[in-house]
């Protein structure tokens, strides 16, 4: 191979560049190749639904990146990135003109559910103290490389100050239970279970209810922050620092395949046929069905490795919408406070349903929404007194039916990315009478657009394989991984296909590079030795 860098990372996603950059760091020679034309991933932005408005292709708000290890050691203010907040974090308007809001500030979140059914606000209070003294650790031992020994010793060790037993049956609580547990309102069981939405767990489902706490409390402690001027400056920022280390990174250089000689990967070669050697390490920014499935040759892979995935499951699909407002959202009743996320469901009953829909394979009829109002978060987004909004939805992988008026069939053409565009529209104009009038722009990305602009998001699937606790943990990729190694030496898994999973932290790819700097250093030390 004619040309060699001590590592070689398959993709330039937040993952990707996050194990790039911290190679980058421990002085390792580093080529990023990435299919697209430009990097991010999932985290990019565009003026490509109108010139005037910044929107956000995938991939919006940034909790877990304002509480990752994995970036926020990169120190990406110096290279650029600017964090903007909405004056509320999250919002969730009620049919009957109220409003859940999560502020930043507790004490005013508090007050805000107690205006609405007296004591919540205490209630909330002590949730976000119990957060207070373990929160730090149960986020590092989910971020951490499996088994997170430090940040799991650490949880056990401060367990008894929050309640012992009883605090890891509220975390096991499935969300659709656990604010009617703590709770007397519908607005605190709103906020946990549309947090929980943001994952495929069913609400019914043990996971969902740590889901909605980890969510509701990144909000309340670090709020859901975004990149001024669009997502993609998050991207760029990461690929701008990885630059001034020395980092190479090549966009519309697809890799074709994982070049692996007895056992080992020795680099890769691009789509074109140039090949490129790695001296230490290949991680793959990649989905497993993509690694597993092409890129590595199904005979450089045990038969375990090759068996399992046949039961590996992404999650559902998803449609994206954008809209280009001449206005700020017309809302019936105005929040007290303007949220930057605000999610649509009449009830967490409705939302329940709409999520059971999808995951019994049918287009739901009434589409829990995540959505967001960018310009109300960033300014820059749009010209002063519109709004650049976005709102998306799961939809099967596959659907055997649509539980609404049956205009949708699942096929996921042109015609009906626009038939849904038009019932999730239609959710928004009853809380917003007039919404639809304002709209000058909307692009519909159905899961086959998504997939076509990321190849790691397969049939429309956000989060590199299902959230659910049977692909979770040690369960991920498949059963005796969960970590970055793969069954091929010198080759690691850096994406949301590996623990921890999805969402935007870089977790996933600084656990490859602290797994591929651990083997590096280990086999010199055996060299060493006599």
């Amino acid at each position: 191979m004619s040309v060699e860098y001590d590592a070689v990372v398959i993709g330039a996603g937040p993952n990707g560049l996050s194990a790039a950059n911290h190679l980058a760091d421990a002085g390792w020679s580093v080529l990023v190749l990435e299919a697209q034309a430009e990097v991010g991933g999932a985290v990019r932005s565009a003026r490509d639904v109108h010139p005037h408005f910044v929107h956000d292709t995938f991939s919006s708000f940034y909790p877990l990146a304002a509480a990752s290890p994995a970036l926020l050691d990169l120190d990406l203010e110096r290279y650029g990135v600017t964090w903007r907040h909405a004056p509320a974090v999250l919002g969730h308007p009620m049919p009957d003109g109220r409003w859940a809001l999560l502020h930043r500030d507790r004490e005013v979140t508090a007050g805000l559910l107690d205006d609405l059914h007296p004591g919540d606000g205490e209630s909330w209070r002590e949730l976000c103290s119990e957060w207070d003294r373990i929160g730090d650790q149960v986020l590092g031992a989910f971020l951490s490389p499996f088994p997170p020994v430090r940040a799991g010793l650490g949880a056990l060790a401060r367990l008894p100050r929050v309640g012992g037993l009883e605090f890891v049956k509220t975390l096991l609580t499935p969300a659709a239970d656990l604010g009617r547990s703590r709770f007397g309102g519908e607005a605190p069981r709103l906020l946990l279970a549309g947090n929980a939405g943001h994952a495929d767990i069913p609400l019914d489902a043990p996971g969902s209810g740590l889901m909605g706490i980890l969510m509701s409390m990144l909000g309340q402690t670090v709020g859901f922050p975004v990149p001024e001027g669009g997502a993609g400056e998050l991207s760029r920022a990461l690929a701008r620092r990885l630059g001034a280390r020395g980092g190479d990174i090549r966009c519309a250089a697809e890799v074709a395949e994982v070049v692996v000689r007895g056992g080992r990967a020795v680099g890769v070669r691009t789509r074109d046929g140039e090949p490129v050697a790695a001296r230490h390490a290949v991680v793959a920014d990649v989905a497993a069905p993509h690694l597993y499935g092409g890129l590595v040759s199904a005979g450089d892979l045990p038969d375990r490795t090759l068996r399992a995935m046949r039961s590996f499951r992404m999650g559902p699909g998803t449609v994206k919408v954008d809209w280009a407002l001449d206005g700020p959202i017309p809302w019936a009743s105005e929040p007290a406070y303007a949220p930057g996320t605000f999610h649509v469901a009449d009830s967490v009953e409705q939302m329940s349903t709409a999520l059971s829909q999808v995951a019994a394979r049918y287009i739901p009829a009434e589409p829990f929404l995540l959505a967001g109002q960018m310009t109300t978060t960033d300014p820059t987004r749009s010209p002063a007194g519109t709004e650049s909004v976005w709102a998306y939805t799961h939809v099967p992988q596959e659907a055997v039916g649509d539980a609404g008026d049956g205009e949708v069939r699942g096929v996921w053409d042109e015609a009906d990315c626009q038939r849904f565009a038009d019932r999730v529209q239609a959710r928004i104009e009853r809380l917003a009478p007039g919404f639809g009038a304002r709209v000058r722009a909307r692009r519909v990305l159905g899961p086959r657009e998504l997939e076509a602009r990321d190849a790691n998001l397969i049939g429309g699937a956000l989060d590199g394989g299902t959230a659910q606790l049977h692909q979770q943990l040690v369960f991920r990729p498949v059963p005796g991984l969960g970590r970055a190694e793969t069954p091929v030496r010198n080759l690691y898994l850096g994406s949301a296909s590996a623990h921890p999973g999805g969402g935007v932290h870089g977790a996933a790819g600084r656990n490859a590079a602290r797994a591929a700097l651990g083997h590096a250093r280990l086999r010199r030390l055996t060299l060493r030795s006599p």
